[in-house]
């Protein structure tokens, strides 16, 4: 049992409620948008940005958010010209942040350690500035969620036909992208860079697998996020090992008792003449 009264772990609770909000409201649309590759891309791509941040002086929120937004922009823009496979495209950009960053890290800039704690996180290493920033990022999520649900929804189910509606649904997949970013980017210091996703998407994955309506799925991945995360936090501190790795662990065992589960559930809801 952690110490409740420990600052860094009433910082880590915190952080881990604020995140499950995100991660309730976004990572469902990035489950039913399938852009779990563009998640994790997008935390890879900030590497650049964490290595440049310490010599520079500057914020390593700022710059991988420059990163973030940059990445997201170029691949918007090569996805609408139909020239090159989405999937494809994420993947050569991925590869690219990636060379670039290890080039700064090893030829040009000496990388900390502080670095590598933004690669892979620290759910009791955190600030203020931190939950402040996340706390911003939730209430901007519930604000684009608000606002933008019906487009989200109708742009996921067919395009064409929503475009054919009057909706403007280049600019809501714009918007979706960077929301996405940012939280990608609120989201290293707890998790790290290499492990956004299993905030922003695995816990929506698993939700998924169950087929709820969207607000049950919502409100489901937030009460998902924030039990993993707390329990992370205490095996963490009683095991002194790293919270994010312990959540990815916990994440993946979650998921697969729940793919057991609900195919479990999905047998015995299929009428037998159906099955046979």
């Amino acid at each position: 049992m952690p110490d409740l009264a420990a600052p860094y772990i009433q910082r880590g609770l915190a952080e881990v409620l604020l995140l499950a909000v995100i991660a309730g409201v976004l990572g469902t649309w990035i489950v039913l948008r399938r852009l779990p590759f563009y998640t994790h891309a997008i935390g890879t791509a900030t590497f650049p940005g964490l290595v440049v941040a310490g010599p520079w002086g500057v914020p390593a929120q700022l710059t991988a958010l420059v990163c973030a937004v940059g990445f997201g922009g170029v691949l918007e823009r090569v996805q609408r010209s139909r020239r090159i496979d989405p999937d494809a495209a994420i993947g050569l950009l991925l590869v690219g942040a990636l060379a670039v960053g290890v080039i700064l890290a090893s030829d040009v800039y000496e990388s900390g350690a502080g670095v590598d704690r933004l690669l892979f996180g620290s759910l009791i290493a955190l600030t203020p500035l931190d939950l402040w920033l996340t706390g911003a990022a939730a209430a901007a999520a519930l604000i684009c969620d608000r606002l933008m649900h019906r487009s989200w929804l109708a742009t996921g189910f067919d395009a064409d036909t929503a475009r054919a509606g009057g909706i403007r649904t280049a600019w809501a997949d714009r918007l979706l992208l960077v929301a996405v970013a940012v939280a990608v980017v609120v989201a290293i210091d707890a998790v790290g860079a290499l492990l956004v996703t299993v905030v922003l998407t695995v816990p929506a994955a698993t939700v998924r697998l169950f087929e709820p309506g969207l607000r049950t799925q919502q409100l489901a991945t937030f009460a998902l996020t924030a039990v993993e995360g707390v329990l992370a936090i205490g095996l963490a501190d009683g095991f002194n090992v790293g919270p994010g790795p312990t959540l990815a662990v916990l994440g993946a065992i979650v998921y697969g008792g729940a793919a057991l589960a609900a195919k479990q559930v999905r047998h015995v809801a299929t009428p037998k003449s159906v099955t046979a």
